[in-house]
């Protein structure tokens, strides 16, 4: 794990250098600019999952704080709906921005007021379409009594509701869900962008401006809960204030070939596309790898890709998910050992190994078979990272730059010292 953070850290130099110039600029004009970055990533993750056989769903979830200051999103899972029949559950991510309070108060209470919206037989689907976007403007109202006056903050919501006939999805925001059915993407969620034609008409009505692509140039997103100084404008309901916590909700008829829905905050977003995600996702589930640990793979990807923010994701299994294969596993095998002995190659190449950054954008420059559809190279940075390892604690050696940026031999390993210069 430090082999994998310091080799982030090297690698993605030059865009927290440039993200730094950015926030910098914002802080100018925002009084909420973004927050700030740290000199390593915090790559640490607490994976975790279950499953709700009688009715063949499954999920695993995980989050990561990454280059972030603080960590601000939340995210809750309930496979099973008190209430309600078998084949009902519910999951959201929750993103928040200023602050973690609207987002820990979401992933705490949204549930229960989608619980109470719904009722004990909730009409389908245009009844439960409703009750989504009832239980989230009444979140977002006893949110509003809550909140101390004139503090900032707020969070972007996604959720899926399960139910045996339908997947619903609500979201606010630029938190996004993908479906693969029959090994495509079948859905994906929109954006709430301010220069959204709709989000722009409903901003301008209620005397708001845009400026460099944000709302009131401080905003990225126009829907959320919280962010209650953007909720004043006089005579205008809930739903059509600046900034809206009215979610946009799709039904979609379940279907035998529905294979998962991968829900995520922006930050994984910002490192690979919808189609990207789903194809890594879909390989992954082929080497029989459970939901939770995929998760915690695609966000170390999503690091390694570039990504720069707080980063959640929760991929929830269908009975049509892909299943494990013999020829799958077995070529992933031959891939690790295969870069297994090209990291050692290249580390046995001269008279001191070359840094462990080195050799990863080597081997990113060579033609390598048989790589992760969607994460490439960087889905196996862990792997690279640990061979790495395994080849200067067999040497008996490690080197450490020193100031002046001499590499210096010394009698001892630890991976968390290793030398990561370009």
């Amino acid at each position: 794990m430090a082999a994998l953070a310091r080799l982030l850290e090297r690698l993605l130099w030059p865009a927290r250098k440039q993200e730094r110039v950015e926030e910098a600029e914002e802080r100018r004009s925002s009084p909420d600019g973004p927050q700030s970055l740290l000199d390593a990533p915090r790559c640490a993750q607490r994976p975790h999952g279950g499953a709700a056989a009688s009715w063949g769903l499954s999920f695993g979830a995980s989050a990561v704080q990454g280059w972030r200051a603080h960590m601000e999103d939340a995210h809750c899972a309930w496979l099973e709906l008190p209430g309600l029949g078998p084949g009902w559950a519910f999951f959201a991510i929750l993103d928040g921005h200023g602050g973690t309070r609207a987002a820990l108060f979401g992933a705490r209470h949204l549930p229960g007021y989608v619980l109470e919206a719904l009722g004990p037989a909730p009409g389908e689907p245009e009844g439960v379409c409703e009750a989504l976007r009832r239980a989230f403007l009444s979140a977002d109202a006893r949110l509003r009594a809550l909140w101390p006056r004139g503090e900032p903050g707020g969070s972007t919501a996604l959720a899926l509701l399960v139910s045996p006939h339908f997947l619903y999805l609500a979201h606010c925001g630029d938190s996004r869900a993908v479906l693969s059915r029959a090994g495509a993407v079948a859905f994906i969620t929109e954006d709430h962008r301010p220069l959204h034609p709709r989000e722009r008409e409903r901003i301008h009505d209620a005397g708001g401006t845009i400026s460099r692509r944000r709302l009131e140039g401080s905003l990225a997103v126009s829907r959320a809960l919280g962010d209650f100084a953007y909720k004043e404008a006089p005579g205008r309901p809930p739903e059509l204030q600046l900034v809206s916590a009215e979610p946009e909700v799709t039904a979609l008829a379940r279907r035998a070939e529905d294979e998962f829905m991968l829900l995520a905050s922006d930050g994984v977003w910002d490192a690979m596309s919808g189609s990207a995600l789903a194809g890594l996702v879909a390989s992954r589930l082929c080497l029989g790898l459970a939901p939770q640990l995929l998760c915690a793979q695609l966000l170390d990807t999503c690091l390694c890709k570039g990504s720069l923010d707080n980063m959640t994701c929760i991929l929830v299994c269908f009975p049509g998910a892909p299943r494990p294969c013999e020829e799958a596993i077995r070529k992933e095998l031959v891939l690790d050992a295969a870069l297994g002995r090209r990291v050692a190659e290249l580390c046995a190449f001269g008279q001191e190994p070359p840094s462990l950054n080195t050799v990863f954008r080597t081997l990113a420059s060579e033609d390598i078979p048989d790589l992760p559809p969607g994460g490439g190279l960087h889905c196996k940075a862990t792997v690279i990272a640990d061979a790495y390892s395994q080849f200067c604690q067999a040497s008996g050696e490690r080197w450490v730059m020193g100031q002046n940026g001499a590499e210096k031999p010394t009698g001892t390993h630890s991976s968390s010292a290793l030398d990561l210069e370009a």
